[in-house]
């Protein structure tokens, strides 16, 4: 078993109590070794004190917001006036996911400012948008912004520099916490407990969140304090409210209801209940009246400051299919590498049963449905906001407004619902989604799975993985990956080396080469099928794992 030896510091958290007319401080040092399969160290406070100890982040700062006041009219004439005494150091939350959503008017009236006018913002959202094209990127590239608090970096090159430097600050939360956090902000909730994150670099503290310019951590995340709740481990999270919050809708009337177009959706009525000051870009602002009471996504008394929309909706990523192809045919397996996919995901879609909510990571366990027999059907969940999610659109079908997980452009098939990130992780992490198919860096033989991180090379951030897999009970979750990474070393392992995004998740790992299933109890692993020319010896001398072989040992398709 290894440590990752990278990441290991001092932690010195104070924790202020109070009883009455006493106060004192307490001071805690821990030295914590994140491990990747080892136990997580836990953090104990005296029972007594625990109920007086006061949690507070580091940089949160109060700064002045100009109160709204009630009866003045809540439109402005342009953008650059409603941001114009918006303060340094600010926390702002940006919502949109991707460039879906991002209030892009807004943002660049911002950027207008410039960093002697406006800087040392905190920023909250998913993402910090694309590179040089829009969303908080263009904030980042400014030098406006010293700290993100988000889910994933993506292929934003820059931002990752400027944090690898010491730039800009970023701590990296799931996304499905991030949601729930600003929604708990907003409804006056102070902390609340979760299963996500448990027993990975999130629990311990041991995320780096900002780098002096030489390379070294001066900054790790936070530990969370963990609890017990019917012989389970939760995790502490506080809530995450803003000063001033910046979103986009497709319709807003003249009080400050909103109407949102499905994946837009994601996190802007929860960063507008969660800030001081919520200003919303409208692609369209009507009298009031003209907006049914039931469409109403976001009643008027959380939006402050309404601006008109003048800047396009854009696509991150523009993916379409040809009108001669047909949707639900597999893709043809033109090479080796597609007919080792295509060979994963025909099996992955067995465990796809009628009628069943499934959700599908990026890459392999996409192509999935397209192996489903004939009018067969699932529900596919998208943690951005949609509950069945269709193919890719036709040239003409494309709507910036319908994106999937991985940003790119899709459809909506009839009896579909789109809703908000706290929606959609309500749905995963309370178990109402049957299967979750995922890909995977490593797997261990206990079912560890890590699939956000390798150290020193890849640190795009865990997305909404940790959630995902929050509760295997209940949401079977199942890794399609191949055998072997690209140098030829098995991603099957008796022990992860890499950070874990979830410990004692996995049920059934399926690769190019074999399929497993995963006693999570025991902590085993039992080779169940294999391919078609490949025998136990094969699989055994490309499986670092341990792992018996099953009476009656079958062949994939």
């Amino acid at each position: 078993m290894r440590n990752m030896a990278s990441v290991v510091g001092r932690r010195a958290i104070a924790l202020s109590s109070s009883r009455g007319s006493c106060a004192r401080q307490l001071q805690l040092s821990l030295r914590i070794t994140a491990t990747t399969s080892a136990p997580q160290p836990k953090v104990t406070v005296n029972c007594a004190q625990s109920r007086f100890l006061s949690y507070t982040r580091p940089w949160r700062r109060e700064i002045p917001v100009a109160e709204p006041k009630r009866g003045d009219s809540k439109v402005w004439a342009s953008a650059d006036e409603a941001v114009a005494d918006i303060k340094s150091g600010s926390v702002l939350l940006s919502a949109g996911f991707g460039l879906c959503g991002v209030a892009s008017t807004l943002i660049a009236a911002l950027r207008r400012r410039g960093p002697e006018s406006l800087h040392s913002l905190t920023a909250v959202s998913n993402n910090a948008g694309s590179e040089g094209r829009g969303g908080l990127a263009l904030l980042t590239e400014n030098g406006q912004v010293d700290r993100m608090i988000m889910s994933y970096l993506g292929s934003n090159k820059k931002l990752e520099k400027q944090y690898l430097t010491g730039k800009i600050a970023v701590e990296l939360c799931p996304q499905g916490t991030i949601a729930e956090r600003i929604r708990a902000a907003g409804s006056g909730i102070p902390a609340f407990f979760t299963p996500t994150g448990g027993n990975t670099l999130i629990q311990s503290g041991s995320l780096p969140t900002r780098y002096s310019p030489d390379g070294t951590v001066v900054e790790f995340s936070p530990p969370r304090e963990t609890r017990i709740f019917n012989g389970k481990a939760y995790l502490m999270e506080t809530a995450l409210p803003g000063d001033v919050a910046i979103l986009r809708a497709w319709k807003v009337d003249k009080a400050g209801n909103c109407v949102f177009r499905h994946t837009t959706k994601t996190f802007a009525p929860l960063m507008a209940k969660a800030a001081k000051l919520a200003i919303v870009e409208a692609e369209n602002i009507v009298e009031i009246g003209e907006i049914d009471p039931s469409e109403v996504n976001l009643p008027g008394i959380y939006v402050d400051r309404i601006v008109p929309a003048v800047e396009p909706s854009q696509i991150e990523i523009l993916k379409t299919r040809s009108p001669e192809a047909d949707s639900s045919s597999p893709p043809k397996a033109e090479s080796e590498a597609q007919l080792r996919r295509n060979r994963i995901a025909r099996r992955a879609a067995k465990e796809l049963k009628p009628g069943f909510y499934v959700n599908l990571g990026v890459g392999i366990p996409t192509l999935a449905p397209s192996f489903l027999p004939p009018g067969q059907k699932v529900w596919i969940q998208s943690e951005n906001g949609i509950l069945g999610m269709g193919d890719y659109p036709l040239p003409d079908e494309v709507d910036p407004d319908i994106i999937n997980a991985g940003k790119e452009t899709t459809t909506l098939i009839p009896g579909a619902s789109t809703f908000d990130s706290s929606e959609s992780f309500s749905m995963i992490r309370g178990g109402h989604v049957d299967v979750s198919i995922l890909g995977a860096l490593q797997v261990s033989a206990a079912g560890d799975l890590a699939n956000y991180m390798i150290p020193g090379k890849v640190f795009k951030g865990m997305g909404g993985a940790m959630d995902l897999v929050s509760n295997p009970d209940n949401t079977k979750i199942v890794v399609a990956t191949e055998h072997t990474a690209k140098d030829g070393s098995s991603k099957i392992v008796q022990h992860c080396q890499l950070p874990v995004t979830g410990k004692g998740v996995v049920s059934t790992i399926i690769t190019d080469l074999a399929v497993f299933q995963v006693d999570r109890k025991k902590g085993t692993l039992t080779l169940t099928e294999i391919a078609p020319g490949v025998d136990v010896e094969e699989v055994r001398q490309k499986t670092d794992a341990e792992f018996s072989v099953a009476e009656e040992l079958e062949v994939m398709e």
